[in-house]
């Protein structure tokens, strides 16, 4: 099956994001770079984040070359600390002087058997893909969202609705925040904030080329649509949930994985 271009994707009106201004934690490469990319093309000011300050230099280079300077900031931040959390957002706030979308894109794990994973192994990644999100979504609502009465939030996920073989730790972290987005669907609805998850599937990124290409083989052979992903594909569907289409649409969980979630392996049971 064809792999859509990203200029084939491009279907959201320019400009209705103009004024406002989205965190997306992880920006600095992958989905989180994609999704950056996207929101400053339809006139949001963006602020990126991430532990790696390579990346995040070359997406601050990319980014305020093709959208100006004064539309992007870029941060190092450790989000599984909350101090740098609150850091961070203090900048945005210093900068932009507002905050109305944040994506909680950065995470990471390995591939392992879960008899395989260390618990220090384990903990990192929990710290990392649910701990973290925790903090800067309480950091964001706390600061702003809550007083502003209203603001979205989109928690990239994974596909875990049959589990997660292989990424047991990902697996709880990634079922945690599923969780914890619909937790605050409800709790923050008052405030007119509305918090939603994307969860791929296979997406061709910075992330999944680490992967041993034997298991990305057999993920695309177990997806029915036979291909994977991309990160712009990530992108618009983050976008269209927090664009003005999404605007009756929280607790949500979007399972973006050519149909993997509902038929195939991830796994070989020996």
């Amino acid at each position: 099956m064809e792999t859509p271009t990203p200029e084939s994707q491009r279907v959201f009106a320019p400009g209705i994001f103009a004024g406002q201004v989205a965190i997306v934690t992880g920006g600095g490469s992958g989905i989180g770079l994609a999704t950056a990319r996207e929101f400053l093309r339809l006139g949001a000011r963006v602020a990126i984040c991430g532990r790696t300050q390579v990346k995040l230099d070359g997406a601050l280079a990319e980014l305020g070359g093709a959208y100006g300077a004064d539309h992007v900031l870029a941060r190092p931040c450790d989000i599984r600390e909350p101090a740098q959390v609150e850091t961070f957002v203090g900048d945005v706030l210093a900068a932009f002087g507002r905050i109305d979308i944040v994506v909680n894109n950065a995470g990471g794990q390995f591939p392992s058997a879960a008899h395989h994973i260390s618990p220090n192994g384990f903990l990192a990644v929990i710290k990392n893909n649910l701990v973290g999100t925790f903090h800067v979504c309480r950091e964001v609502a706390n600061r702003w969202m809550i007083p502003q009465r209203g603001g979205r939030i989109v928690n990239v996920t994974a596909n875990v609705a049959r589990g997660f073989p292989g990424m047991a730790h990902t697996g709880a972290a990634r079922a945690g925040v599923e969780n914890l987005t619909m937790t605050l669907a409800v709790e923050w609805a008052t405030h007119g904030i509305l918090v939603n998850a994307v969860a791929p599937g296979i997406i061709l990124s910075s992330g999944t080329a680490q992967y041993p290409p034997e298991i990305l083989a057999r993920g695309i052979a177990e997806t029915p649509l036979k291909r994977a992903g991309t990160v712009e594909e990530v992108a618009n569907s983050i976008v269209f949930i927090a664009s003005p289409a999404g605007a009756f649409l929280t607790g949500a969980t979007l399972r973006l994985d050519g149909g993997q979630s509902l038929w195939g392996r991830s796994w070989e049971i020996p």
